[in-house]
């Protein structure tokens, strides 16, 4: 019964990921067709305390995505990256966390507690928020692990060789079976983020930037084609 019960936590840490990397991938395709990653009705709509968290929120994110990508790769299979490279890591992620934090309670909560009418506060972006709190505080909790100063960086040893194993032919899920539970929530909050995440405004705040230069590129064709034509005429 025990050995079932294993068997089946290991299919779980096998089938949630790659769950959500394929909804991650499908939720962007279906976003790009049903809106552009539109995040407002008109960007008009946002105000500026609005306009000023999602850029702050854009920043702290992708450099938290920078960071942790860093230490993912730089870790050993027990230890945290050696050195200053750590102590840089270490005040990059709380850095950008405080921005993002900021960014998350500027678009997020105005919305959220005046109850907008604007089709885009979806069920999904009611529980983000929640969600990024759940995620700051289960870094919190992995960061400060006294365990993880005892012989051993628990965050190498159990989430960073299940996340590099998943990209491999041979997935590692049993070093998340054995975790401790705080490492296996962080995993299931992380799996949740990402299988979510085309469907909430996070995705379009985070694409704007590029739907706005795909946009003036697409603009400037038809200019650019006038003088030519002109030419051969």
């Amino acid at each position: 019964m025990q050995k079932a019960s294993r068997q089946m936590m290991s299919m779980l840490w096998i089938m949630l990921p790659y769950s959500a990397f394929l909804s991650f991938v499908l939720g962007h395709v279906w976003r790009y067709r049903h809106d552009r990653f539109s995040w407002f009705g008109t960007r008009e709509e946002a105000d500026a305390g609005q306009r000023f968290g999602s850029t702050a929120l854009r920043v702290g994110i992708g450099v938290l995505a920078a960071a942790r990508v860093t230490e993912l790769l730089a870790s050993g299979p027990h230890g945290h990256p050696d050195g200053a490279l750590y102590v840089v890591l270490a005040v990059v992620e709380i850095s950008a966390l405080v921005t993002a934090s900021i960014g998350a309670v500027l678009l997020f909560v105005p919305d959220i507690i005046g109850g907008s009418t604007r089709p885009i506060i979806s069920p999904l972006d009611r529980i983000t928020f929640p969600l990024m709190v759940s995620a700051l505080l289960s870094w919190v909790a992995i960061k400060f692990d006294p365990n993880s100063t005892d012989g051993g960086y628990r965050t190498a040893e159990t989430l960073f060789v299940w996340f590099r194993s998943l990209f491999t032919l041979h997935p590692q899920p049993d070093v998340m079976v054995d975790a401790p539970l705080i490492y296996q929530g962080r995993g299931l909050i992380l799996m949740l983020f990402i299988a979510i995440w085309p469907y909430t405004r996070l995705a379009g705040v985070m694409a704007d930037p590029l739907c706005r230069a795909l946009l003036r590129i697409k603009k400037a064709e038809p200019a650019a084609e006038a003088p030519r034509m002109l030419a051969a005429g």
